[in-house]
């Protein structure tokens, strides 16, 4: 009994060591960005192709993560309870009737950071433990 109690907090201990720690979703625009706050709302309606209003003005420029990254996966999932792969399909659809484009899909975070730092209508999101003064979190997706 002890040895398979042993065995168990062993494998649970290697399960948690190996899993990706994420210290959440933030979703960031430039620095020099007058946008202080984003709601979930704002936020989702940009991602699932329902506006294109940057807050305080103008059109956003929505910058994705790669198809196969974690941090991508996590916040549609947070953001509308849907996975990245049903996120594609909804843009596929707007695509196709000619109603939108998608967001540019970056690299890595730091492409989206430098992406976004540079824009002042521009909107992206990273993993929260990669923001640096460049951004401004504007929502964090815990």
């Amino acid at each position: 009994m002890i040895r398979t109690m042993m065995k168990w907090v062993a494998v649970t201990a290697l399960t948690l060591a190996v899993a990706p720690a994420f210290a959440g979703v933030a979703v960031i625009v430039s620095a020099k960005s007058d946008a202080a706050k984003m709601s979930k709302d704002q936020v989702a309606d940009l991602y699932l192709g329902k506006s294109t209003a940057f807050p305080g003005g103008g059109s956003a420029k929505l910058f994705d993560q790669p198809e196969s990254s974690a941090v991508r996966e996590q916040f549609y999932q947070k953001l509308a309870d849907k996975s990245a792969s049903q996120v594609k399909a909804v843009w596929s659809r707007l695509i196709f009737s000619g109603k939108a484009l998608p967001p540019k899909e970056a690299s890595s975070d730091a492409e989206v950071k430098k992406a976004v730092a540079s824009g002042n209508t521009a909107v992206g999101y990273i993993d929260a433990s990669a923001v640096d003064a460049t951004v401004k979190v504007v929502l964090t997706l815990p």
